[in-house]
């Protein structure tokens, strides 16, 4: 299957599910029903393609989502952690960390050392080149996500937690549906 079908593929999954949901739950207003399943159409199919799109980020280097996260987490935490570490902070398998590590290492922008407090360890590290990815992909976000930002931290506990209610509600959903065999 190729990105793009994939891609597709996962959005309908996605919306078909919410679709289901919200048919289902909300039969009493159908125009906020239309209106909730449009916005949650919506806001996949442009998370798909915010992910999906690679950038620069003060570099030569084209970054996916994925890598430019990867440095990230190995910028935010100090670069004191190994690839176990990573694993375990990103949540995903030593193999894939190590995967997406010999990309990020072969576009100059991390390499491992030693770990100066215990030799049999080695820690990544972010080159010259990383620490520009890093800072501009900070300021990117800085950018980006300052009205959202923003906008979150001006609502109340009551509305924070209704959201956070609404997002771990579909999230349990999307889980259960991805378990079943039908």
């Amino acid at each position: 299957m190729s990105s793009a079908n994939h891609l597709s593929f996962k959005n309908d999954v996605l919306t078909n599910v919410f679709r289901t949901y919200t048919l289902i739950t909300m039969t009493s207003n159908i125009k906020k029903r239309q209106l909730i399943h449009n916005k949650f159409e919506s806001l996949v199919k442009l998370s798909l393609e915010v992910e999906s799109k690679p950038r620069r980020f003060g570099t030569d280097e084209r970054l996916s989502s994925k890598e430019i996260h990867l440095i990230e987490l190995i910028g935010d935490t100090g670069e004191r952690l190994s690839v176990t570490d990573l694993s375990v902070q990103a949540n995903v398998t030593k193999g894939a960390v190590s995967q997406a590590l010999k990309r990020l290492e072969n576009k100059g922008l991390s390499q491992k050392e030693p770990d100066p407090s215990n030799r049999s360890r080695t820690i990544v590290k972010l080159t010259s080149k990383g620490k520009s990815a890093y800072f501009a992909h900070r300021h990117w976000h800085e950018q980006k996500d300052g009205g959202y930002l923003a906008y979150l931290q001006s609502l109340d506990d009551e509305k924070l937690d209704f959201l956070i209610s609404f997002l771990t509600k579909t999230e349990d959903l999307m889980t259960a549906i991805l378990k079943s065999d039908g």
